[in-house]
């Protein structure tokens, strides 16, 4: 591991969200027992039925998750920037993968295998709870996803979705207008609804000034207003 990527592994795990209320020396166990694995755009990190178990800390870059559905379909469900974690430990989680990710951008990875994972927890045994957390927080998005396509109107079904992918780029960067690095095809993927359904409501919340809309990505501009969409 070449000390410039540590660095940049260990800054990134010590802003990482799962990890904020833990002592920075889980962060440096981590980032000292990991493995860093570039990946060019188009490769996976790992694939859906996948029997390796442990952990990928995305360092730098952008992942996209999919999941199959019925009819030999490939889902898109989540994108995964720096800070996020893939993966599971069997611990709390046996089985196998459950989602495929795919980089979307050249991205740098933080494997932290099962083994790795087992001499960390030697040292600071509080890393069985970090995992059981971030495992939680899936499980919450997954079924909030869920609520959303059962519950949610198009145009307050999109709002939700905005907001919950800025949560990370807020809790990760402290941005107060976190930018999304998504199209509009693949939020309609992940909103169940066409891209013209879509074009039509970021059209509208655009002209409203709650985002700006560019090539690949989308600014949240106001989040106080997207709420009150997605809450209407």
């Amino acid at each position: 591991m070449k000390s410039d990527e540590r660095d940049l592994a260990l800054r990134v795990l010590r802003k990482s969200g799962w990890l904020k209320d833990y002592p920075v020396e889980l962060a440096e166990s981590l980032a000292s027992e990991g493995n860093l694995v570039r990946l060019n755009v188009g490769e996976w990190a790992q694939a859906e039925g996948d029997d390796r178990s442990g952990l990928f800390v995305v360092v730098e870059g952008v992942l996209h998750s999919y999941c199959a559905s019925w009819g030999d379909r490939e889902v898109m469900i989540g994108l995964a920037e720096a800070g996020s974690v893939l993966g599971h430990a069997t611990r709390f989680s046996g089985g196998p993968r459950i989602v495929t990710a795919v980089c979307v951008e050249s991205s740098l990875l933080l494997e932290i295998s099962e083994a790795a994972l087992d001499r960390v927890a030697e040292r600071r045994p509080e890393i069985w709870r970090a995992i059981a957390s971030f495992a939680y927080l899936n499980m919450r998005n997954a079924v909030r996803m869920a609520a959303e396509v059962i519950s949610l109107r198009p145009r307050e079904r999109i709002a939700a979705r905005l907001l919950a992918a800025g949560d990370g780029q807020r809790q990760m960067m402290g941005e107060i207008t976190p930018t999304i690095r998504l199209s509009q095809e693949l939020l309609g993927e992940m909103t169940g609804l066409t891209r013209k359904t879509v074009n039509v409501h970021l059209s509208a919340f655009e002209r409203d000034g709650l985002i700006e809309v560019g090539y690949g990505r989308i600014k949240l501009c106001d989040l106080a207003r997207l709420r009150a969409v997605a809450n209407d």
